[in-house]
């Protein structure tokens, strides 16, 4: 057979493995396998639209396993004009497995499994952003992204109002994938003894949450955290206050709660687009779906929870992009509060709720953030939403497993030109090696596309270094990420040139209080 007859074989292939609930065809072009639209759980419809998720019927014939399925329904933002690679629809609960073509059943490859951000309401594991085939075309990892369920359909506690609701099923859906990876991972190359979760935004706060979720046990042995609004976790209070929102919002009756399950979906997307866009008018920083404390799958602040040493005995990633707040003043969202009366109202919110937490005075914020009062908002915002629920995590969690932090700095012309530099979700194409999106994104329209290239080299290096054996080790020639403790804080400073940073924090932590979680 010549060269090009065998690659035309491997080209027009179509792996076919065997799952727990039926055989799945992909596709492998040569250098990739992929199996998209793979169904980890039964459709979320009729009387399972509020409830967990169960397992789907079995099939015997291979489903096709060539293309994306449904993303989870959610209201259109005309600020955030997201591709998300495929057609609403409430058959939602699937996922995608990549992994380099000489990958076979059996390999025992490490696994990383991705939960997108969108502030709980809007994303998929469609987005071509998260393709996976750049990152697991080294054949050092089988890569999975995860649709879960998003908006009032994945993180609304109506657990209140009867028998018929359950709670957080946002992240229930992600503990449904993580048991489909433990039980079928194996066929597809991976090791369901060796998987790390990673997420960013909303999707690295779903990681934080699960590190301190005691259904989360086992079921991965690392995580990642890119950005993770870590203390964006409310008391079932709160819940209960959005879940009336949005009963009024769709008129209905407490008592006529029931009624949920048969309302069109189009009625539920618009209920949801009027509660999340008051919400944080009436709460500034608040989100209005996020994972609540339910006593079961969360059964605590995961941030106090960290502090007193009760999250999971693995090695964490964590950190935050220099410049996180950029994104939300360039769309104008009111996500994130910069006036001064904004964050006195977000900041009595959260000390009312999570008392443990250290919040600077208002004489500490102006001694820390000098400049004109948008400058301060907008460094404030950044930091409660973003860094500081960081540092707290990782000095907490750091007693019980090791724990690596970094911020992202690297930025390319265009992004500082617009004001924007190292921004929220600015990380995620150099994570995935997926530098050009598309004609639309601006990115490197001034240049800086080599540099690029080098910085997401490292960057996936590190993750998948890290997702082998626990230890995000350099390419050779760059310097090594040392865990953080307490005698060093050493912090990855991500570069044009990377650095490590002994305390790169400590004006920061001075600015908010004492030392705000000590180690023990």
């Amino acid at each position: 057979m010549t060269a090009e007859a065998n690659t035309q074989r491997v080209v027009d292939e179509h792996p076919v493995v065997d799952t727990s609930y039926g055989p799945v065809r992909g596709v492998d072009n040569g250098t990739i396998k992929a199996w998209k639209g793979v169904r980890y759980a039964a459709p979320p419809v009729a009387g399972l639209r509020w409830r967990a998720p169960v397992a789907p019927q079995r099939w015997s014939e291979p489903a096709d396993a060539t293309r994306v399925g449904p993303v989870c329904p959610q209201p259109t933002d005309p600020r955030i004009p997201l591709d998300l690679g495929a057609p609403q629809g409430d058959d939602c609960l699937t996922l995608n497995v990549w992994a380099s073509s000489d990958t076979e059943a059996g390999d025992g490859k490490p696994v990383m499994v991705w939960l997108h951000g969108g502030a709980y309401i809007l994303g998929s594991s469609a987005q071509s952003l998260y393709h996976g085939g750049a990152l697991a075309s080294s054949g050092d990892a089988v890569i999975v992204t995860v649709n879960y369920r998003l908006g009032a359909l994945g993180f609304l506690d109506l657990s209140s109002f009867g028998d018929g609701f359950d709670t957080n099923l946002g992240l229930r859906d992600a503990l449904f994938a993580l048991h489909w990876v433990r039980d079928n991972i194996a066929g597809f190359g991976g090791d369901p003894n060796r998987v790390t979760l990673f997420g960013e935004s909303a999707g690295a706060g779903m990681v934080t949450t699960l590190l301190a979720s005691p259904a989360a046990a086992g079921l991965f042995c690392g995580a990642v955290a890119q950005s993770s609004p870590a203390t964006s976790i409310y008391d079932s209070e709160r819940g209960r206050r959005f879940a009336e929102l949005f009963l009024d919002a769709l008129d209905v009756g407490r008592d006529e709660a029931h009624r949920l399950a048969a309302i069109p979906t189009d009625a539920v997307m618009a209920a949801s687009k009027k509660v999340f866009d008051v919400v944080p008018v009436r709460w500034p920083g608040t989100l209005a779906f996020a994972p609540i404390i339910d006593g079961d799958v969360i059964p605590a602040h995961p941030v106090k929870q960290a502090q007193e040493g009760r999250t999971h005995k693995v090695p964490l990633i964590i950190g935050t992009n220099k410049h996180e707040a950029a994104l939300f003043r360039w769309m104008k969202s009111p996500l994130m509060p910069i006036s001064p009366q904004a964050l006195r109202t977000m900041f009595a919110d959260i000390a009312a709720e999570q008392p443990s937490l250290q919040l600077p005075s208002e004489v500490q914020i102006r001694e820390a953030y000098r400049g004109r009062p948008k400058t301060i908002g907008m460094g404030v915002a950044r930091d409660i939403g973003f860094r500081m629920p960081s540092i707290w995590f990782a000095e907490g969690h750091c007693d019980v497993a090791p724990v690596y932090l970094y911020r992202f700095d690297f930025a390319t012309p265009m992004l500082r030109l617009l004001r924007l530099g190292a921004a929220h979700a600015t990380e995620l194409p150099y994570v995935w090696g997926n530098l050009v999106a598309g004609p639309k994104d601006p990115t490197f329209k001034l240049g800086g596309l080599k540099a690029g290239k080098t910085v997401s080299a490292r960057l996936r290096t590190r993750w998948l270094n890290f997702a082998v054996d626990g230890v995000p080790a350099a390419p050779a020639g760059d310097p090594q990420w040392r865990p953080y403790r307490a005698h060093d804080r050493a912090t990855l400073v991500v570069d044009a040139q990377d650095r490590v940073v002994d305390d790169l924090d400590r004006d920061l932590r001075s600015a908010w209080g004492r030392e705000v979680l000590s180690f023990r």
